[in-house]
């Protein structure tokens, strides 16, 4: 049972870094680099970035698209990764994405297209047999069945992942401290 003594320690110990959870926002790991915690900065860094590039791998850029009907959805918990997601969107909406004259949207391009410039605008133009068999087409094709949504999934888990990553750099609680004081075991456990 934890001694009144020690709950005091940890509640007067807890404090909020403003200057690590901005870096925290904006690259994840940064905010416990900047704090001191290198290595554990280091680690969620690795582990966040590297979801997110997993994602990145297994479907490509399609895998993250704020404006694509139920891929917005993803999106929200893709964009807390930070202003990586922005830019991997930013990237994809501007340079793979094209405007169809049927449907008066921007999409991705089926395979049997390729992006064209028409003077105001980047359209989709039909391709044919010889440009198809040339290896023309479009910049980007969207994954096929499951491997689109795993990619978007894991993209999303880097993002929920990175809101931990930030409050941990956020609020500091050196438990580590609290423990050698009170005399208690170095994990944080109470005797």
């Amino acid at each position: 049972m934890s001694s009144p003594t020690a709950s005091a320690a940890k509640e007067q110990d807890v404090r909020i870094d403003p200057v690590a959870g901005v870096c925290a926002a904006l690259i994840p790991g940064l905010g416990h680099m900047v704090s001191g915690r290198r290595g554990r900065g280091l680690g969620a860094m690795v582990g966040v970035l590297g979801l997110f590039l997993l994602g990145l791998l297994i479907g490509g850029i399609d895998a993250v698209d704020s404006k694509s009907g139920s891929d917005r959805f993803w999106f929200i918990g893709q964009a807390m990764v930070g202003p990586i997601a922005f830019g991997v969107d930013y990237v994809h909406q501007n340079h793979f994405k094209a405007y169809d004259l049927s449907t008066g949207q921007t999409r991705t391009g089926n395979p049997d297209e390729r992006r064209v410039f028409d003077g105001t605008r980047y359209v989709w133009e039909q391709l044919s047999p010889a440009q198809m068999d040339q290896g023309m087409g479009p910049p980007n094709v969207p994954g096929l069945g499951r491997l689109n949504e795993i990619a978007m999934l894991s993209c999303t888990l880097a993002g929920m992942l990175n809101v931990i990553v930030f409050l941990d750099a956020l609020i500091v609680t050196p438990y580590r401290k609290i423990s050698k004081k009170l005399g208690v075991e170095s994990d944080g456990g109470s005797s």
